[in-house]
């Protein structure tokens, strides 16, 4: 069989982390006693006196009690309690209950969850300019979550909050400059915000700088530094940087060739479900290549990628199981991932493509025309996993 290996460099798109990641810490309010209480864990007295100072009308003593509510600090954990108190010091203009009630709100804890009332008081605390609010409203905005005017109000909520220092923020609009989306493509631009969301330790961050570096955008085309890089974001055990680096050691670029480190990355990637890898491993045992050839491990491994939509697994899949190479001869089976890898190959592949038309069409003659019509049946229902 041919070998057909997925020597790809994979991009890591926006990864960006969850809503509410920079909640707010306890308020400096004016009764400086019961902070004290909560600092020293006597959460009765903390609740106590700001229970009080809330009843008055203080914004931060309310919000302090939010706290408490949410966290289960005195009192009993209790999402639709805090939203109560939150709400009280978000009316009264206090940011950081804005952001703390808008992430509540996001999830759905304690008030139904409304992804445009949790941007509303997002947005609230982002005027004033709180990097918290900032970054969540980008958040919603990049996630599809919320509306925004424009993909350049999207950008802007990113900078602002990459700006101050946000790593994620910093990784999601690097991504942005590298792909030309919302922003005009600038690599340099791409550069400078991977580059410090790296700084930070972000190994999505890495694995996005190293494919610059392999392919020369916007710094000096560098194997090395490009397989430095991936290694960093492989030893944090990011799937695609693994994935990526095992191809490296297949070509010898950067690192010396090594199949056997190749297949020990592909095998990184492929246990964390990492579908090109997994693909690739199918092909190394279907071939023998750096491993003894074991069909029946390349059969587990192509339909694990096949099952996740993969069309080179579902293609390759189809092929063993209509020679009954590694799993059971089954050409119903075979239809199904040969008309499959045929739907879904791209055009690039065009020859492939052609081949799983032909392994569909076989498999079809020797079924009955009740089993052809289940196998279409199949097909038209499938998902991938």
């Amino acid at each position: 069989m041919k070998r057909w290996l997925v020597i790809l460099i994979v991009v890591i798109v926006a990864a960006a982390a969850g809503i509410g990641a920079m909640l707010g810490t306890f308020w400096n309010d004016p009764n400086s006693e019961a902070l004290a209480a909560y600092n020293r864990s006597d959460y009765a007295t903390a609740y106590r006196l700001w229970r009080g100072q809330a009843e008055k009308g203080e914004a931060a003593a309310a919000y302090n009690l939010g706290l408490l509510f949410r966290d289960g600090h005195g009192v009993k954990q209790d999402f639709a309690e805090a939203a109560r108190w939150l709400t009280r010091a978000a009316g009264q203009g206090l940011a950081v209950a804005q952001v703390d009630l808008g992430a509540l709100y996001a999830v759905g804890r304690g008030v139904p969850k409304d992804d445009s009332e949790a941007a509303k008081w997002f947005r609230m605390a982002a005027a004033k300019g709180d990097q918290a609010a900032d970054y969540d409203l980008g958040f919603l905005y990049r996630h599809g979550r919320a509306k925004a005017q424009s993909t350049e109000e999207i950008v802007r909520w990113f900078r602002i909050a990459a700006e101050e220092g946000d790593a994620e923020a910093q990784f999601n609009l690097g991504n942005l400059y590298l792909g030309g989306k919302g922003v005009a493509r600038d690599d340099k631009e791409a550069l400078k915000w991977l580059t410090r969301a790296a700084d930070q330790g972000s190994a999505d961050a890495e694995n996005n700088l190293s494919f610059m570096y392999l392919t020369g955008r916007g710094v000096p085309q560098s194997n090395e530094e490009a397989a430095k890089r991936y290694r960093r974001a492989a030893d944090k055990g990011i799937p695609e940087a693994q994935y990526n680096l095992g191809n490296l050691y297949v070509d010898g670029r950067g690192v010396p060739q090594d199949t056997a480190e190749a297949i020990r990355f592909w095998r990184l990637a492929a246990n964390q479900g990492y579908s090109d890898a997994q693909y690739n491993l199918g092909v190394a045992y279907d071939n023998g290549f750096g491993v003894r050839q074991d069909r029946k491990e390349a059969a587990s491994w192509y339909s694990a990628a096949a099952e996740k939509g993969n069309p080179l697994a579902q293609y390759s899949l189809g092929n063993l199981i209509a020679q009954g190479q590694g799993i059971a001869r089954n050409f119903a089976q075979a239809y199904v991932w040969f008309a499959l890898a045929a739907s879904r190959l791209p055009e690039t592949e065009n020859e492939l493509r052609e081949k799983a038309v032909k392994g569909r069409d076989g498999a079809a003659a020797k079924l009955s025309a009740a089993e052809l019509g289940e196998a279409q049946q199949r097909v038209r229902e499938w998902m991938p996993k």
